[in-house]
C-alpha cells in the first residue's frame, strides 16, 4: 500500500518515503517487496553498517524513493545530525509500521519508539504520516495516537474487520513439558504444509527444535539470538517449504511474509491477545485453511512474571543515573556502569528514556545530562503495569473459554465488525471437534528423558567490568586466575529441568535429593574436562546452606574425591545485591575467608566448586580466585542452576 503511494508521490516530485520498521526481518522483506513494485529502496540497520555512507549518499542525491529505518537509528547521532533534517525536511510520506509496537514497546523495551513522535514535530505541515498495524485494541490506538503527538481533528483512523477465515483455532491441554513436546513430536507431520512452533524462551526454542531433529523432524531454531545471515537463510528455507518448521522466539514475527503458511503452534501462551493475534496472523494468508494450535504450560505465567520484572526501573535508581551523568563530558555506558547499580541492558533502556525525555543526550563519546528538568512518570508506569496484568488474564480466560475463539480474540482486540453472538464456525469450540491431548505414554517418556538429559555448559568470565578502580578494587584488563568451564544441571527457562529446579530453588533449605545427585553425576561422567577434579569445595550460601554442602559431601563421596569442606564467607561480608557487573565485583571482593593453603598441599588436581545457582558468573569467578590464591591448580564450577 504505502509503495504505491511513495511511488505516486515520487512521480508528483516529493521526497522519499520514511518507514520506521521494528524487526530486520520485517525490513529485509519490504525492502524485497518494493523491489518487485519497481520502488527504489534500502534500509539502514545494525546487520549493514558497511553500506550506511553509501546509503546517506544516495539519500542526499534524492536516489532513493523509500528509506527504511530503525527506531534506534532515530538517535543515532550520525544520522540524526546528518541525515535526519534533510529527510524531515525533504519527506514525501511518513510510515510508522507496525505501529502497536509504538505502545507494546515504546514504554520501556525499546524507548527510541517514542522518538517517532520527534520526528513528526520536525516535518512540514504538509507532509502526510501514516501509522498501519494489523493487532491494536482501542486502548493501544489511543496510546499510540498519544505516543504520535497525533489525535486532532486531522487524525484519521481506519479500521477493518479482524476475523481470519482460514484460521481453525484450538486450545490442547496436553499436561506438563514433556507431554505438551511429546504431543507436538507425534503430531507435526501431520500439521498442513511448512509452519512456525513459538516458545517463550530462547532455551526452549533450542531445546524443542533439538528435540524434534533428535526424532527425524526437519525445523531449526530461530530466536533473537540468532545470527543475522543464518536468520536470513532459515527465513529463505522456510519460503521455500525446505524445513517442516521453525522452532521461534517472537523474534520472528512481523514482517516474515509466507502465504502458504500451513500452522503456527504455540509450546507456550504470548502474554497477551494482542501478541498471540499477531503471531498467528502468520498463517494462512492465502490457504483456504491453516492449523493454530496453542499448548498452554503452568509454567508460562512464571515466564510473564519474569519479563514483567525486569521493566523499568525504581524512580531513585533513574535519578541516580541523571545525578552522575556531566552536561560537559561524555561518558560511555561501560563507564557509567560502575557509577550506578543497573545491568547494562536496564541502563542503556533508562538512558535512551530519558533522551526521550530530555533529561539526557546522546552525542559521539557517549551520553551527557542537560540539566533540563525530569518527573518520573508513575502513574504511566501504573497504568501500563495494570494493562499487561488485564491482558495476561485475558490469556488464561481465552484457553478456559468455550466460546469461539476467533470472536473471543476479535472482542480482545475491539473489533468493530464483531456482531453480537457471532461465531467463526472453525474453532474447536464452534466445530467440537477438539484434538485429542492424549501421547502414548512410551513416547512420553522417552521425550521426558530427553528432556531432562542434564548438563548445561558455564562459560567463565573473559574480562573484569570497566571502572573497578573507581569502587576500590584493583583490577582490569583479562581475567587471568579465575575459573574453568563449568557446568550446571540445567537452566531455570529448560522445557525439562527448569520447573524442577526452580522449585528446589523456591523451597525451603534441604539436604539434597536423590534425583539432583544422580543428575549431577550424570553431569559429571560427560564432562570433557582436561582433568578430572580431584577435590570438592561448596560455596557459603545464605539460601541454601544445607542443600550446597550436602550436594558437595555427595559429590565427594560417590566421586572418590577429597572434600575440602565449605568456603566461609568472611565475617566482614557486604550483601550482594547489586545488579550490574562492576558493583557485583567490588561487593563480593573480600567476601570470603581465604582457605587454609595446607588443605591443597595433597590435592593433585582441579577443584570442583559446588554452589546453588549461577546467574551472572561473577560469584563463581571471584570465588575462584580465592581458592586458586590459596593453592588450587585450577577451579571447576558446578552449579544446580543457571538462569542463561
Amino acid at each position: 500500500m504505502y509503495f504505491i503511494a511513495a511511488k505516486l508521490l515520487r512521480e508528483a516530485g516529493r521526497g522519499p518515503t520514511v518507514i520506521v520498521s521494528p524487526l530486520l526481518a520485517l525490513m529485509r522483506n519490504q525492502v524485497a517487496a518494493a523491489e518487485r513494485a519497481g520502488v527504489h529502496a534500502a534500509t539502514i540497520n545494525s546487520s549493514n553498517v558497511a553500506d550506511w555512507d553509501e546509503i546517506n549518499e544516495r539519500v542526499h542525491r534524492r536516489e532513493l524513493d523509500v528509506l527504511l529505518v530503525s527506531p534506534e537509528r532515530l538517535n543515532n547521532p550520525d544520522f540524526r545530525d546528518q541525515v535526519l533534517p534533510a529527510l524531515a525536511h525533504d519527506a514525501g510520506l511518513v510510515v510508522v509500521d507496525e505501529a502497536h509496537c509504538v505502545s507494546d514497546w515504546g514504554h520501556d523495551f525499546r524507548p527510541d519508539y517514542r522518538r517517532i513522535r520527534t520526528l513528526i514535530g520536525e516535518l512540514g505541515a504538509d507532509v502526510p504520516v501514516l501509522a498501519t498495524t494489523a493487532t491494536a485494541n482501542d486502548r493501544v490506538v489511543e496510546d499510540v495516537a498519544a505516543q504520535l503527538g497525533v489525535g486532532g481533528k486531522d487524525t484519521l483512523v481506519l479500521r477493518g474487520g479482524l476475523d481470519r477465515e482460514s484460521l481453525r483455532l484450538s486450545v490442547v491441554k496436553a499436561g506438563n513439558p514433556a507431554q505438551r513436546a511429546a504431543w507436538l513430536a507425534a503430531h507435526i507431520d501431520s500439521l498442513p504444509g511448512s509452519g512456525i512452533v513459538y516458545t517463550l524462551t530462547v532455551a526452549q526454542a533450542h531445546d524443542v527444535a533439538s528435540l524434534l531433529r533428535e526424532q527425524g523432524h526437519d525445523v531449526a531454531a530461530y530466536t533473537g539470538s540468532t545470527e543475522a545471515a543464518e536468520r536470513e537463510q532459515l527465513e529463505a528455507d522456510l519460503l521455500a517449504n525446505r524445513v517442516k518448521a521453525l522452532v521461534a522466539t517472537s523474534a520472528l514475527g512481523m514482517g516474515f511474509d509466507k502465504p502458504d503458511l500451513g500452522f503456527v503452534v504455540h509450546l507456550g501462551a504470548p502474554s497477551s491477545p494482542i501478541a498471540y493475534y499477531q503471531q498467528v496472523g502468520r498463517a494462512g494468508r492465502a490457504t483456504e485453511s491453516a492449523q493454530v494450535i496453542l499448548l498452554p504450560g503452568h509454567e508460562d505465567q512464571d515466564v510473564w512474571r519474569y519479563f514483567a520484572s525486569v521493566a523499568f526501573p525504581s524512580e531513585s535508581m533513574v535519578r541516580n543515573v541523571i545525578g552522575v551523568l556531566d552536561p560537559e563530558r561524555p561518558q560511555s555506558t561501560p563507564a557509567l556502569e560502575p557509577l550506578v547499580d543497573l545491568g547494562r541492558s536496564r541502563l542503556e533502556m533508562v538512558l535512551k528514556v530519558l533522551d526521550v525525555d530530555g533529561a539526557v543526550r546522546r552525542v559521539k563519546g557517549g551520553w551527557i545530562g542537560t540539566g533540563a528538568a525530569w518527573e518520573y512518570d508513575e502513574p504511566r508506569y501504573r497504568k501500563l503495569d495494570d494493562a499487561r496484568k488485564r491482558e495476561q488474564q485475558a490469556m488464561l480466560d481465552y484457553q478456559a473459554t468455550d466460546g469461539c475463539r476467533m470472536a473471543f480474540l476479535r472482542g480482545q482486540l475491539d473489533d468493530p465488525s464483531l456482531a453480537a453472538g457471532e461465531r467463526c464456525g472453525r474453532c474447536d469450540n464452534c466445530t467440537g471437534e477438539h484434538v485429542s491431548a492424549d501421547v502414548d505414554p512410551g513416547t512420553t517418556e522417552e521425550t521426558r528423558q530427553r528432556l531432562m538429559r542434564p548438563g548445561v555448559e558455564l562459560a567463565p568470565r573473559k574480562q573484569w567490568p570497566s571502572g573497578l578502580a573507581k569502587l576500590g578494587v584493583e583490577l582490569s584488563g583479562r581475567i587471568a586466575d579465575g575459573p574453568e568451564p563449568g557446568r550446571a544441571i540445567g537452566r531455570l527457562t529448560d522445557l525439562g529441568w527448569g520447573a524442577r529446579l526452580r522449585r528446589v530453588l523456591d523451597e525451603p533449605d534441604a539436604e539434597v535429593s536423590d534425583d539432583l545427585v544422580a543428575a549431577a553425576v550424570k553431569v559429571l561422567a560427560s564432562w570433557d574436562w582436561a582433568q578430572r577434579p580431584a577435590a570438592v569445595m561448596a560455596l557459603d550460601s545464605e539460601r541454601h546452606p544445607l542443600l550446597v554442602s550436602s550436594l558437595s559431601r555427595e559429590l565427594a563421596r560417590l566421586g572418590r574425591l577429597t572434600d575440602l569442606g565449605t568456603l566461609q564467607y568472611s565475617p566482614t561480608r557486604r550483601p550482594v545485591t547489586a545488579a550490574n557487573s562492576a558493583y557485583r565485583v567490588a561487593a563480593l571482593d573480600g567476601a570470603w575467608t581465604p582457605p587454609d593453603p595446607d588443605l591443597f598441599a595433597s590435592v593433585g588436581g582441579p577443584v570442583l566448586l559446588v554452589d546453588d545457582l549461577s546467574d551472572t558468573g561473577w560469584t563463581l569467578t571471584m570465588a575462584a580466585r580465592v581458592v586458586r590464591a590459596a593453592g588450587a591448580v585450577a577451579v571447576l564450577p558446578f552449579t544446580l542452576a543457571t538462569t542463561s
